[in-house]
């Protein structure tokens, strides 16, 4: 069985810097790589592509290095390596603040590159794109519900559901609660009604995603949503 390529997001706006590092990640590391130039369509295309890992600039248009870095952070575990010049900032950018795994001061050898991103792989373990349930993005104005860029295709009941538990992680819902969430005009329901739909926003999530555990239910309480 052929194993499939680790997949490295690229994220730099220099044409010679990007070309260079996706020519060496390629034939020296035998990755998968996508290059964006801008921070901003760097997040759509983190949805989409799904990367193992992310190489990020510093200084980027649209949207700079640490907006992006804290924007990933907020819904994956995907190793992310900076790329900076501003040695300055290297301490920030590994602290807590930010949350990246590593740094490489520019100017770097493109070997070196290959060697580091190797490495943090190695610490991160296999499939880590694989593992990234927290990209869960909630569109307010089109009620739809994206989970890893994939469309949960959720019904409007569904969607109040998965905003309310996914907008206070880790918080326990009781079935009240969740009910007047789900019929603001306060029409009487049974209680079974929030089991039915947390089945089967369980299920499309299981359909999406693989894990059908985002949400949990705790005994004699309600539910809550662990992303």
């Amino acid at each position: 069985m052929i194993k499939a390529a680790r997949k490295i997001l690229i994220v730099e706006d220099e044409p010679k810097i990007a070309s260079l590092l996706k020519d060496y990640l390629e034939t020296q590391g035998a990755f998968e790589t996508r290059v964006e130039a801008r921070g901003d369509t760097a997040l759509e295309a983190f949805e989409t592509f799904g990367p193992d890992l992310v190489l990020l600039d510093l200084m980027l248009p649209g949207l700079d290095g640490i907006e992006v870095c804290k924007k990933l952070r907020s819904v994956s575990t995907v190793p992310i390596i900076m790329v900076t010049a501003r040695v300055e900032e290297i301490d920030r950018l590994l602290g807590l603040e930010l949350g990246a795994d590593d740094y490489i001061c520019k100017p770097f050898s493109p070997r070196d590159v290959v060697a580091r991103v190797k490495a943090v792989l190695r610490r991160s373990g296999p499939g880590v794109s694989a593992q990234r349930p927290k990209a869960l993005h909630m569109d307010e104005e089109k009620f739809k519900a994206t989970l890893n860029g994939n469309d949960l295709l959720l019904t409007p009941v569904e969607f109040a559901l998965l905003r309310t538990l996914s907008a206070q992680e880790g918080r326990v819902f009781s079935r009240d609660q969740l009910m007047n969430e789900m019929y603001p005009d306060y029409r009487v329901v049974s209680d079974r009604a929030v089991d039915t739909h947390i089945k089967n926003l369980r299920k499309k999530i299981s359909d999406t995603s693989g894990s059908e555990d985002m949400i949990k239910s705790v005994y004699g309480l309600g539910y809550r949503y662990e992303g």
